[in-house]
């Protein structure tokens, strides 16, 4: 249902799973699992998957916790989007990249639930693309201290409302990993 016609292949984007970003996280290691197991369905079915690295003062890039989570592995012919804001479109190569492979399709996945995993839903629907989150492969931390809910039902708040996100002649949603269809 994209509203990007002549698009119709589906991408996987890993966002932001980093050193720095993943400590202490909500349950960090369920989250990096379910996003291996995306990977790797995408690789099989000949998916692209498209990384995105943020970087800012406080984790600047080639620093330790700028890198990935070692518990998942970058293949050389799949593209790296970096980016210094939370919507991974916003003045970045993300369009360009999914403009090349034909992508009208997102499946979305990674940190921070609360900013950018929101933003680059939001950031993806208005430009035209159908956006599905990954219910259990997304994450952020606790920042209740400062009025915000438990982690969990932060995650739990943004599948409510992604799963019934609407735009005209755009498809939202959620979907388990094990659900995860790329077709």
């Amino acid at each position: 249902m994209t509203t990007l016609t002549e698009r119709p292949k589906t991408a996987l984007l890993v966002i932001d799973v980093q050193n720095d970003v993943m400590t202490g996280v909500h349950n960090r290691d369920g989250v990096i699992a379910n996003i291996a197991v995306l990977v790797h369905k995408a690789r099989a079915e000949n998916v692209p998957v498209v990384w995105v690295q943020h970087s800012s003062d406080n984790m600047p890039k080639g620093s330790d916790g700028w890198l990935y989570v070692s518990e998942l592995t970058q293949e050389e012919s799949e593209p790296v989007v970096h980016k210094r804001y939370p919507d991974s479109f916003e003045n970045t190569e993300l369009e360009a990249v999914l403009a090349e492979r034909k992508v009208g399709r997102l499946i979305v996945s990674g940190a921070q639930t609360d900013e950018c995993i929101r933003s680059t839903l939001h950031g993806a629907i208005v430009r035209g693309y159908d956006a599905t989150l990954v219910a259990d492969a997304h994450t952020t931390e606790d920042l209740s201290q400062w009025g915000a809910p438990p982690p969990d039902k932060v995650v739990d708040h943004t599948n409510l409302y992604w799963q019934h996100h609407t735009a005209p002649g755009r498809h939202a949603g959620t979907v388990s990993t094990e659900s995860v269809t790329f077709g």
